[in-house]
C-alpha cells in the first residue's frame, strides 16, 4: 500500500511516515520546503519527496505511482480548506484521513498493545520517560513522541515489539480516535479553548478517552477533578506519596511524570520498583525541556500556566542548588490562548528575580481578537511581579541582557513557538562558542 504524507517534514506527520516505512508499507510525501528533518527521512529510506505542494505536482506524482492512501495533519484543514492536494485526493477519490487514523490501522494490523500517553502538561515527557524505560529494560519497543530525544528516533517500529507508546495529543479530539490497552494521565488543566469552549467539555473528553482503555494510570487529584468512579481498571496514585523523594530528578513535575511512568512500567514488566527508579533517575530529558542551550542557559516548551509553574519550578531548584538567581524571559503561545489565560498569570513566576516579557507568537488566530502587547499583559501579573517584569523584543538588547545574566544567574526561555520563536532565536543568537 502506498501511503502519501502532506506535510512530511513535520514533527507529528515526519516520525508517522518513519513507522509506516518501517512497518512493510510503501511511503512518499510533500513539503512546503526543504528542511534538515526531511533529508534525515531521505537517509533512512523514505526518498520519494518534493518540496512545494501544488495539485499539478501531486496528480503527475500520483498518474506515475498511484496514492491508496493520502495522510495530512490537522493544520492543513485550519490553515487552508482548499489546499490543492487535499481537494485533488477528494476529487479521485483517493482514502484520505489525519494521522490518527493510519496510527491506528498500523497499531491494529501489528496486533500491538497501545500505551497513550494524555495530559495538558507533561504527556510529551511522559512520553519519553516510557520509551526510556523500556528500551533500558531491553524491550523491543514501537512509538511515537512528540520531541527529539538522545536515546532514539522521534517515531519507531520495531518487529518484535508487543507494546507501542504513543504520545496522544488533545488538540482537535485526536486523542479520542484510540482504544488503549494502557492509558496514562500526565495531569489535566485546561487549554484549547478554541476546541473545548469549557473546562466541563475539556474535562468530558478526558473521560471519554478514559472510557476507551482497558486499564488507567493517574492521580487521584485527576480522578477527583473528572469525578470518576473507581474500579478494578484504575490505578489512582498518591499525590503525596513519599516515594516521590526516591526520584532525583528536578521539578515535582518531573517526580510525579516519573513516578506514573514506573507504576505502569511495574504493572506491565513486574520488574522491582527499585529498579525502575534506579533506571528513571538516569533519564537525560527531551528536547526544548529544560534544555541547555549554553552554560546557565535553558529553553523550554512551556506555554500554559501549569507547564509555567513546573518550568519555574525546576528552573529554581537548579538556581537555588548552585546558590544563584533564576531570570525569565517569557515568549506567549497564541495571542487566543492569552486571552484566555491572561489571569492565570498573576503569581506563576514567583520566585523569580527578573522577567522579561517578548511579544506572543502567533499562529491559528482569531482576527476578531486584538493582540495584547507585552506591556498589556505585564498588569495582570501581582504587583511584586510587576515590579521586575519589563517589555522585550528579540533583538540585540535582549541578547546583551541575557548574556549578563547568566555569567551569574540562571536564565531560563519559556517558548513555544516554531520557525521564528524565542527558541529558534536563541539558538541562533547563541550557537557560536563566543556568543
Amino acid at each position: 500500500m502506498h501511503i502519501f504524507f502532506s506535510g512530511i517534514g513535520g514533527t507529528g506527520i515526519g516520525p508517522l511516515a518513519l513507522i509506516a516505512k518501517q512497518a512493510g508499507l510503501t511511503v512518499s510525501g510533500s513539503d512546503k520546503q526543504d528542511s534538515q528533518y526531511i533529508q534525515y527521512l531521505k537517509k533512512h529510506g523514505i526518498e520519494d519527496i518534493y518540496i512545494g505542494q501544488s495539485r499539478e505536482a501531486i496528480e503527475n506524482y500520483h498518474n506515475v505511482k498511484p496514492i491508496d492512501w493520502y495522510v495530512y495533519s490537522s493544520a492543513i484543514q485550519k490553515e487552508n480548506p482548499d489546499h490543492p492536494e487535499l481537494l485533488f485526493v477528494t476529487e479521485k477519490n483517493i482514502k484520505n484521513s489525519k494521522r490518527d487514523t493510519l496510527l491506528n490501522y498500523i497499531i491494529e494490523d501489528k496486533q500491538l498493545k497501545l500505551i497513550a500517553v494524555a495530559g495538558t502538561h507533561g504527556k510529551t515527557t511522559t512520553t519519553a520517560m516510557m520509551i526510556w524505560l523500556m528500551k533500558s529494560l531491553g524491550l523491543p519497543l514501537s512509538y511515537s513522541v512528540g520531541a527529539k530525544i538522545d536515546f532514539g528516533d522521534m517515531g519507531h517500529y520495531d518487529t518484535r515489539s508487543e507494546y507501542f507508546v504513543l504520545e496522544c495529543d488533545e488538540f482537535d479530539r485526536n486523542f479520542l480516535s484510540f482504544k488503549p490497552y494502557m492509558a496514562l494521565i500526565s495531569g489535566i488543566g485546561y487549554d484549547h479553548h478554541e476546541i473545548y469552549p469549557t473546562i466541563q467539555a475539556y474535562r468530558e473528553a478526558f473521560r471519554e478517552f478514559l472510557g476507551k482503555s482497558a486499564w488507567r494510570f493517574l492521580w487521584q487529584s485527576d480522578m477527583d477533578q473528572l469525578t470518576l468512579d473507581l474500579d478494578s481498571s484504575y490505578i489512582p496514585l498518591d499525590d503525596k506519596s513519599p516515594e516521590l523523594q526516591k526520584l532525583h530528578l528536578y521539578g515535582s513535575v518531573n517526580r510525579r511524570n516519573a513516578w506514573l511512568v514506573i507504576q505502569a512500567a511495574n504493572n506491565i514488566t513486574k520488574e522491582p520498583v527499585e529498579r525502575l527508579i534506579g533506571i528513571m533517575n538516569r533519564f537525560p530529558g527531551v528536547s526544548r525541556r529544560m534544555e541547555p542551550i549554553k552554560k546557565r542557559l535553558f529553553t523550554d516548551y512551556a506555554h500554559t500556566p501549569d507547564k509555567i509553574k513546573g518550568a519555574v519550578e525546576i528552573g529554581l531548584e537548579i538556581a537555588r542548588e548552585q546558590g544563584r538567581d533564576l531570570v525569565v524571559v517569557y515568549e506567549p503561545l497564541t495571542n487566543r490562548r492569552m486571552h484566555h489565560t491572561r489571569e492565570e498569570h498573576r503569581d506563576i513566576f514567583n520566585g523569580v528575580s527578573k522577567l522579561y516579557w517578548v511579544p506572543s507568537y502567533l499562529a491559528r488566530e482569531d482576527p476578531a481578537l486584538p493582540v495584547l502587547t507585552p506591556t498589556e499583559l505585564i498588569t495582570n501579573l501581582s504587583p511584586e511581579l510587576q515590579a521586575i517584569a519589563e517589555p522585550a523584543e528579540l533583538n540585540s538588547q535582549l541578547k546583551k541582557a541575557i548574556k549578563h545574566h547568566r555569567r551569574h544567574n540562571i536564565v531560563v526561555c519559556l517558548s513555544g513557538g516554531g520557525g521564528g520563536s524565542l527558541d529558534e532565536w536563541l539558538r541562533k543568537e547563541f550557537s557560536g562558542l563566543f556568543s
